[in-house]
C-alpha cells in the first residue's frame, strides 16, 4: 500500500471533517486560507506529500496551535489499535498521531498550519532500569517526586509524633491515665483513621467547608489551606494506623506483666487483633498497594472486619472478667455501655457498617462508543463534583469514578478500558451493577469553594469535571481537556456535552490532530488567561505533578490527585 493511500484511510477513520456550527465549537475545523502564504516561512524544509492534507485538520484556535511545538509523554492517552497489516517502511496511524515519522532514520515533524518552526522534539525515552521495571518510574513519582514535606506527610508525622509523645509520657509514668487506658488510646486512633475514610462523614465535612468558605470575601489563602488539608487526610489515616498498633503493643506488654489479673483468652484475642492490624498495615505499604491493589483492597476490607469483630469480643471479655474469681460475669449490660472503649467501638462500627447498608444492585445502560471506553448510565441526578463506586460483585473490588450529571433525571460514568473490569464493560456489558448509594466526595467537589477555577483533565479524567459545564455551580469553571480522538473514543454524546460553550471556557487539545502538547505550559497559559484562582488537574501521577509544579512556579495555586488522597 502506498503512503498516500494510508493517509486517505487515516482521514476517514479518524473522522476529522466535523460540522462547522455558527456558535463556537471546540472541534470545528476552519477552512484554510492562503496556505502558500502561511507556509512561506518554512520553504527550506522538505515538501511533504500530505502537507495540504495536514493543514485541513488544524483547529482554528491560535492558542491550541501554539501548543503543538513541544511533545510530552505525561498525559492519559487511549491507544488506537491498528488491525490492518502495516509495512515497517510505511507511515502508520500511530506515527501520525505522535506527530512524526521515520524516513531514512531521521524523525521529521509533520508540518501544520500555524505550528512553531522549532525543531522536532522526540518523545521522552525510558531508561534501561525503567524498561526493565515499568513500575519503578510511577512508584518513584508516588513516593518521592511529590516532595518530602507535602501536607500529607506533615499530617502523617504530626499524628505519629503526638501519639509517640503521649506514649512516652505514659511509659515514664507522667501520664497515668494513658498508662491505664492504653487500649482506649489504641481504639481512639482506630476511630480517627476510620473518620478519615468514612464517606458519609467526609460528605458532611466537605459540605461544611464549601458552604462556610465558599464566599468571595474569604481570603484565597484560607481556601487553599483548607483544600490542602482535606485532600491530605490520608496522612492522618496512615499515622493513626501505625499509632494504634504501637498503643496495642504497649497495652499487651502491660497485660503480660500483670498476667495474673487477666485471662489467657483476653491475651490471645489481643494478639490476634495486633496481628490483623499489622497485616492490614503491611498490605497498605505503597509498594504492595501499587503493584497488587486488589490484594490490598481485599486484605484491608476482610481483615478489618475480622479485627472489628475480635475487638467487640475483646471488650466484652475484659469488662466481664473478674480477676478475683477468675471467671466471667454475665450481668454487664449497663456497665458495658458506660465504658469509653465500648462507645468508641460502637462509633467505629456505625461508620463502617452504614455505607454497606446502602449497597444495592441497580440496572444500568452501557454503551461503548469505541473499544477504549464505555458509558454507564444510572437513574437519578447528582450534584457536580461527586464521585461514585461501582462493582461487579460487592465483596470483591470496588472501582471509583467521577460522575457526569446535569443534576436532573440521570447520571453517568465514563470508564476508560484500562483494566480487566473496565475492559469487560466494553466486551461483555452487564445489565446490572452494584453501587453504593452514599456517593463520596474528593478534590473536585472543592471547586465549588472558589470563584474562578481552571480544571485540567487528560483522557477519561474529563468525567468528573463535565458536570460543572452541564449544571449551574457557584464557581466559574474553565475546562482544558487533552485527549485523543474525542468522538472516535468517547462518542458523540460526550462531544455534544462540551460543544457550544464559549471558546474561552472550553479548550480541547485533540492529540490525534495536534500531537502531544506540553500540558504544563498550556495549563499555565490557560490559567493566566482565565484569571483562575486555582487550578485542579486530573491526570496520571507524572502529569498531575508536572502541572501542579508548573502552576505553583508561576504563582498559581494548583492541586491534583496525590498518593492515598
Amino acid at each position: 500500500m502506498k503512503t498516500g493511500d494510508k493517509f486517505e484511510r487515516f482521514s476517514s477513520c479518524r473522522g476529522v471533517a466535523f460540522e462547522i456550527k455558527p456558535r463556537y465549537d471546540p472541534f470545528s475545523v476552519p477552512k484554510p486560507q492562503n496556505i502558500e502564504a502561511n507556509n512561506s516561512h518554512t520553504s527550506k524544509r522538505f515538501k511533504l506529500p500530505w502537507e495540504n492534507f495536514s493543514n485541513k485538520i488544524v483547529p482554528s484556535s491560535s492558542f491550541m496551535q501554539r501548543s503543538m511545538s513541544r511533545t510530552s509523554s505525561h498525559f492519559c492517552d487511549l491507544d488506537i489499535d491498528i488491525n490492518e497489516d502495516e509495512n515497517e517502511d510505511d507511515v502508520t496511524l500511530v506515527d501520525i498521531e505522535k506527530g512524526y515519522y521515520e524516513k531514512e532514520g531521521l524523525p521529521l515533524q509533520i508540518p501544520q498550519l500555524g505550528s512553531s518552526p522549532l525543531p522536532f522534539l522526540p518523545p521522552k525515552s525510558l531508561s534501561k532500569r525503567e524498561k526493565q521495571n515499568p513500575f519503578s518510574s510511577r512508584l518513584s513519582v508516588i513516593l518521592l517526586d511529590q516532595g518530602l514535606f507535602t501536607v500529607y506527610k506533615r499530617l502523617f508525622m504530626l499524628s505519629l509524633v503526638l501519639n509517640i509523645t503521649v506514649l512516652i509520657l505514659a511509659c515514664t509514668g507522667n501520664f497515668p491515665y494513658a498508662r491505664k487506658k492504653a487500649v482506649l488510646f489504641s481504639i481512639g486512633n482506630i476511630l480517627a483513621l476510620t473518620l478519615c475514610r468514612s464517606e458519609a462523614f467526609l460528605r458532611v465535612v466537605f459540605w461544611l467547608a464549601v458552604n462556610c468558605l465558599g464566599w468571595s470575601w474569604i481570603p484565597k489563602r484560607i481556601k487553599t489551606i483548607v483544600t490542602s488539608l482535606l485532600q491530605s487526610l490520608g496522612g492522618i489515616h496512615s499515622g493513626c494506623a501505625i499509632s494504634s498498633i504501637a498503643w496495642l503493643v504497649y497495652a499487651l506488654i502491660l497485660t503480660l506483666k500483670d498476667r495474673e489479673n487477666t485471662s489467657p483468652e483476653i491475651i490471645c484475642v489481643a494478639f490476634a487483633i495486633l496481628s490483623l492490624l499489622s497485616l492490614s498495615s503491611l498490605a497498605a505499604f505503597p509498594l504492595v498497594r501499587h503493584l497488587h491493589h486488589n490484594f490490598f483492597e481485599r486484605i484491608h476490607r476482610f481483615v478489618g472486619w475480622t479485627a472489628l469483630l475480635l475487638l467487640w469480643i475483646f471488650i466484652a471479655l475484659t469488662i466481664s472478667y473478674d480477676p478475683e474469681t477468675k471467671s466471667y460475669r454475665t450481668d454487664i449490660g449497663f456497665e458495658l455501655i458506660k465504658e469509653q472503649e465500648f462507645l468508641f467501638t460502637l462509633a467505629i462500627t456505625v461508620l463502617i457498617v452504614v455505607p454497606w447498608l446502602t449497597v444495592k444492585r441497580v440496572p444500568v445502560k452501557i454503551t461503548s462508543p469505541s473499544g477504549h471506553a464505555s458509558i454507564i448510565k444510572f437513574e437519578g441526578g447528582i450534584k457536580a463534583g461527586i464521585l461514585g463506586r461501582i462493582s461487579p460483585s460487592p465483596f470483591s473490588e470496588w472501582h471509583a469514578f467521577g460522575i457526569i450529571s446535569d443534576g436532573k433525571k440521570e447520571h453517568m460514568i465514563l470508564a476508560g478500558a484500562v483494566g480487566d473490569f473496565t475492559k469487560s464493560l466494553v466486551a461483555n456489558p452487564p445489565s446490572h451493577l452494584w453501587v453504593r448509594q452514599v456517593h463520596f466526595v474528593g478534590l473536585p467537589y472543592l471547586v465549588n469553594m472558589y470563584d474562578r477555577v481552571l480544571v485540567v483533565a487528560t483522557g477519561s479524567g474529563i468525567c468528573v469535571f463535565l458536570s460543572f459545564l452541564l449544571q449551574p455551580c457557584s464557581a466559574n469553571v474553565c475546562l482544558l481537556w487533552v485527549t485523543k480522538g474525542v468522538e472516535q473514543n468517547f462518542g458523540k454524546e460526550i462531544k455534544e456535552m462540551i460543544s457550544g460553550h464559549p471558546k474561552e471556557k472550553v479548550i480541547i487539545h485533540d492529540t490525534a490532530l495536534l500531537g502531544r502538547p506540553n500540558v504544563s505550559e498550556i495549563s499555565v497559559e490557560a490559567a493566566k488567561k482565565w484569571r483562575a484562582e486555582v487550578v485542579i488537574v486530573t491526570s496520571n501521577p507524572e502529569g498531575s505533578r508536572d502541572v501542579v509544579n508548573a502552576c505553583k512556579k508561576s504563582g498559581i495555586p494548583a492541586f491534583g490527585p496525590i498518593w492515598d488522597s
